[in-house]
């Protein structure tokens, strides 16, 4: 039987027009900003105005497992947001955090989720994806449901919960080829126990 895959991150994801790099200590003042954002976080879990706290958040993921955390920045490692891959069950991964700055590129959201989608099953083996989005977030949840048919499987008071194919994923993945024409470059893609 093979064994169910594991989230770990990478240095660094780099796709058509953006990279995704690992999280650092540093970042936690632009995380704090995109987190306090009043337009940004009516749907984000509530978080602390102190950037050591933060700091120290990322210093602690740093050591942990099961998940990954990105800087979505363009080719010049400007920041553009963050987007995170975690709670992994079985062959299907969740992902969430994204946030992205206003004004970035219009399509920095396809490409930075086509990116976590390349990675997830390209790279670290996953199939399937699972995710959580608040219900008042109709921009987001749209886009899950009408550009890759992500298909809601329950609800709450607060949320709704979305499942997505293996086969919506590759299908995605090829309708929308021209935000992401070439497969993602992978740069320290082995799991820390694996690494040499």
């Amino acid at each position: 039987m093979q064994a169910s895959p594991v989230i770990y991150p990478a240095a660094r994801l780099t796709g058509n027009k953006l990279i995704l790099r690992d999280v650092e200590p540093g970042d936690a003042a632009f995380i704090l900003s995109l987190r306090l954002d009043p337009k940004k976080n009516a749907y984000l879990s509530p978080v602390a105005d102190d950037v050591a706290r933060q700091a120290a958040w990322i210093e602690q993921y740093q050591r942990g497992s099961g998940q990954a955390y990105f800087i979505i920045c363009d080719r010049d490692l400007n920041p553009l947001g963050t987007v995170r891959l975690y709670n992994a069950s079985g062959a299907s991964f969740e992902w969430g955090s994204w946030i992205i700055v206003d004004g970035a590129a219009v399509d920095t959201a396809m490409e930075s989720a086509l990116i976590i989608y390349d990675y997830a099953l390209g790279h670290l083996g996953f199939r399937d994806s699972h995710f959580e989005v608040n219900r008042e977030n109709r921009n987001v949840w749209a886009f899950h449901e009408r550009l890759f048919g992500a298909r809601r499987v329950r609800e709450s008071e607060a949320s709704y919960h979305f499942e997505l194919s293996h086969e919506h994923i590759l299908a995605a993945q090829q309708r929308y080829r021209r935000f992401l024409p070439q497969p993602v470059t992978v740069e320290r893609a082995a799991a820390p126990d694996q690494a040499s």
